[in-house]
């Protein structure tokens, strides 16, 4: 009970809230009411008082108080004193967990939008962008070639389509991993290849030791399986090598989750030498390591995988995916990882799905040995759009500070002496939908960081910087400690 007496879980529900039409007490009051008519806000629930509601969106205390007052006419909710105001109606039961939110989970709104589709905002939660030119090649090249036998195939590989297998084998030996395709397992995604790896090392009570920041979506997959998150920083080089002992010592988690290559949403590229130092520490005591290597290029490839400098005996299972580098809708990622450990795996993913789909791996098995061309021709155009990037930040939001990342597909901003989650509140009536830095560390080290993806075009980098522009002048004018003097209605 009382679990939004934090105003920012109440925020993270409401999503953008403010961009639907009329006065912005009646825009608050129909959101409020569509999460307590779904069951999100349950009966009994307390909800926040107006000043700490109106200070997260930054809105008058006025716009509150007519929301609450909208809500107390219709039956929704009773206010009290000494009790605060609280929701009387009654939604449709449901059973526990039934609407796919993880509790505690940091990344429902991202999600959520994925699920909702793009709109007309401008949204932030995801770095993508359409496929890679030479895809189009490669499946005119599979139709013409391959499709008659693809066809006549009998369409389940658990373990994944053998040409797939050998080629990610063969893909790992460039990058001096010695591989066979007996420890590669092909799965559905990366996002799968993480929640098959969760459900086979995780229990309630586990600990995963993570970075700090980190990827929400990966978070979520290990807060469902009951875990909790140890939280080690960063530095330049990759995940603190000290950090990391003293949690295993302290910690003794079932599990270490690392993004060495191009982390996200830092850009991070880790050393060899700290791949090492984290091989070695973990091999030390004797802690699995989930590497995730999702983003990739060309440029990447002179650096092994942390499996690469394991010693003998180190489980370490290395995670990589088509999505980032050719295209989202290429559904096919890979676990790399001992014999053993993929047998293991193998018997969750055809439980999870039987096998992913035929002609994908197919198509999949083509195009991985193009990837260094297929990354050699994004670089560039990325690189155009983060010079871009960086020079409208730097004429028009001169106070905000960045590093600029490794690589990648997003700038980690931060907003000078600001709560990322009350900007998000102006920015979103500004027509920018902003994923807030504590959604990417719960510990709240990050709370004035944003994630700027720099995958769209220019003409819609400049639009969004100016929107961000508009958004940030109006914080300054009024101050997150002042929200009274904001217009209420």
């Amino acid at each position: 009970m009382d679990r939004f007496q934090d105003p920012a879980e109440l925020v993270e529900l409401l999503g953008d809230w403010s961009t639907a039409r009329g006065p912005l007490y009646r825009r608050l009051a129909a959101a409020l009411t569509k999460a307590m008519r779904a069951g999100d806000l349950p009966h009994g629930e307390r909800l926040p008082s107006e000043r700490d509601l109106a200070r997260m969106l930054q809105v008058s205390r006025a716009t509150v108080v007519a929301a609450y007052d909208e809500l107390r006419s219709a039956g929704m909710v009773d206010s009290r004193r000494g009790s605060g105001t609280r929701v009387t109606t009654e939604a449709p039961k449901r059973r526990p967990g039934a609407d796919g939110r993880v509790p505690g989970g940091r990344a429902t709104s991202i999600f959520q939008r994925l699920v909702d589709g793009p709109g007309e905002l401008i949204s932030l939660a995801f770095a993508v962008e359409p496929a890679a030119p030479e895809l189009a090649d490669v499946v005119r090249e599979l139709v013409d070639e391959e499709l008659p036998e693809l066809l006549a195939d009998v369409g389940y590989h658990p373990r994944g389509f053998p040409p797939l297998r050998e080629t990610i084998s063969a893909y790992y030996k460039e990058m001096q991993l010695p591989t066979v395709p007996d420890q590669v397992l092909v799965t559905t995604g990366a996002q799968q290849a993480l929640g098959l790896v969760g459900q086979m090392y995780l229990r309630p009570g586990s600990t995963v030791v993570v970075e700090s920041p980190s990827w929400p979506g990966c978070l979520d997959v290990f807060r469902a399986a009951g875990a909790k998150m140890i939280s080690v920083p960063l530095d330049d080089e990759g995940i603190s090598a000290d950090g990391l002992a003293q949690a295993f010592g302290e910690h003794r988690p079932a599990l270490l989750y690392v993004m060495p290559t191009f982390h996200n949403p830092t850009g991070t590229l880790m050393s060899a030498h700290r791949r090492s130092r984290v091989a070695e520490i973990a091999a030390r005591h004797e802690v699995p390591v989930l590497e995730d290597n999702a983003y990739t290029s060309s440029d990447s490839a002179c650096v092994p995988p942390i499996a690469a400098f394991a010693p003998p005996g180190a489980e370490v299972l290395t995670v990589g995916s088509l999505a980032k580098a050719v295209w989202g809708g290429l559904r096919i990622g890979w676990v790399r990882a001992p014999g053993e450990i993929t047998e293991r795996l193998a018997r969750y993913k055809v439980r999870a799905d039987l096998a992913s789909p035929v002609l994908d791996q197919a198509l999949a098995a083509r195009v991985l040995p193009r990837l260094d061309e297929i990354a050699d021709g994004r670089a560039a155009v990325m690189n155009a759009r983060l010079d871009l990037l960086c020079d409208l930040l730097t004429e028009h939001l001169p106070d905000w500070r960045w590093r600029r990342p490794d690589g990648g597909s997003a700038l980690w901003t931060e907003l000078p002496d600001t709560d990322a989650r009350v900007f998000a509140q102006l920015a979103l009536r500004q027509g920018v939908e902003v994923v807030p830095g504590a959604v990417n560390d719960p510990t709240g080290g990050h709370d004035n960081h944003i994630r700027l993806p720099f995958t769209f075009p220019e003409e819609t980098l400049t639009e969004l910087v100016r929107r961000l522009h508009r958004a940030w002048l109006e914080l300054k004018r009024h101050g997150p400690e002042n929200p009274t003097h904001h217009p209420s209605v």
